[in-house]
């Protein structure tokens, strides 16, 4: 997790570059864990959108890179240049996790590092990469896919939100959740071993769910049900979960185990309290059932969890509420 490399070439989007920058950069003030080690390389200088760039490295660099971003390509109708196809299947040789943004799925597919994977790019180019490169698994729906070593995004947000999602990875809710609020963005997914796609919001104050999310955000510790949700906006349980599905992309009944789920993990991060004050604390109820639902959600039991995180540092920063997610398959 320590070094970063961003693969630039001319073409680059300059969106999809300036988020990767701004997130694995200098780290956030209240940020004392041991940070990125940042690096930009590239062919000599190039052109990214109407700007030129200077890179610090040659892509001959990425090899020694522990993960390697690969920004959005512009023009997905011409073959990505060469060298840098070989420099990023070079440095996922060499063991890098290798992540693209938007269509620099383009630039992992011609590097063969998507075949037989699932992987996703900007909804407006799926058709062209699954036609392309018919043995990548391509799905349109999702904002990002993690593979492991190799993850793509969709488009413009979704780039941030999977520069988001690895560094919850690598430094655990707590740390990301203070990078989303430097950057002012909530910090839409999460993960752990498992997948989490955005649940966003609902865009409108006037919309039926604006103000459910937050008084259930502020009561995870009471045992609330779908019935309880539908008096609390006003509608029926068939109609609130035809507006969560809209919204959320799930059922209110995942969406509230989701947010006990987030909960628990940044009180494993942040506290010392044992298993059991934080099943109380997040309405799991007893130990059990909170073992049971964390290991199947993220895929390691909460003290391994707790363990991981605790093991490399003491996160010292401050915790901001959870936010709206879903999980995916």
């Amino acid at each position: 997790m320590g070094s970063v490399a961003l693969a630039v070439t001319d073409g680059m989007l300059h969106f999809e570059l300036s988020v990767a920058y701004e997130v694995f950069g200098p780290a956030p003030a209240a940020v004392t864990v041991p940070w990125y080690d940042l690096a930009v390389c590239g062919p000599d200088a190039v052109r990214v959108g109407r700007f030129r760039l200077e890179p610090d490295h040659g892509l001959d660099r990425l090899r020694y890179a522990d993960t390697v971003i690969v920004p959005g390509w512009a023009d997905v109708d011409v073959d990505p240049p060469a060298d840098l196809v070989d420099a990023v299947r070079a440095a996922h040789e060499a063991g890098a996790r290798v992540a693209s943004l938007c269509t620099g799925a383009f630039v992992l597919a011609a590097a063969g590092l998507l075949n037989g994977r699932r992987a996703t790019t900007h909804w407006a180019h799926t058709e062209i990469l699954a036609a392309r490169y018919p043995e990548v698994a391509v799905d349109p729906d999702v904002l990002y896919v993690d593979n492991g070593s190799v993850l793509t995004s969709a488009g413009k947000a979704a780039a941030l939100d999977l520069c988001l999602h690895l560094v919850r990875l690598d430094h655990g809710s707590a740390v990301a959740n203070t990078v989303a609020r430097r950057l002012v963005v909530p910090p839409h997914r999460a993960g752990g071993q498992a997948q989490f796609v955005a649940t966003p919001m609902p865009s409108r104050d006037d919309h039926p769910l604006a103000a459910l999310f937050p008084w259930v955000i502020e009561r995870l510790d009471q045992p609330l049900t779908v019935e309880d949700l539908a008096r609390r906006a006003r509608m029926s349980s068939r109609n609130l979960g035809r507006h969560f599905r809209a919204v959320t992309g799930t059922t209110p009944l995942q969406w509230l185990l989701t947010q006990r789920i987030r909960r628990a993990q940044e009180l494993l991060e942040t506290t010392d309290d044992v298993v059991d004050t934080i099943a109380a604390a997040t309405g799991m109820g007893t130990a059990t059932t909170l073992r049971r639902h964390f290991n199947r959600t993220v895929g390691v039991p909460p003290d391994t969890y707790r363990r991981t995180f605790r093991s490399r540092y003491e996160p010292t920063v401050p915790s901001v509420p959870p936010v709206a997610l879903d999980h995916v398959q």
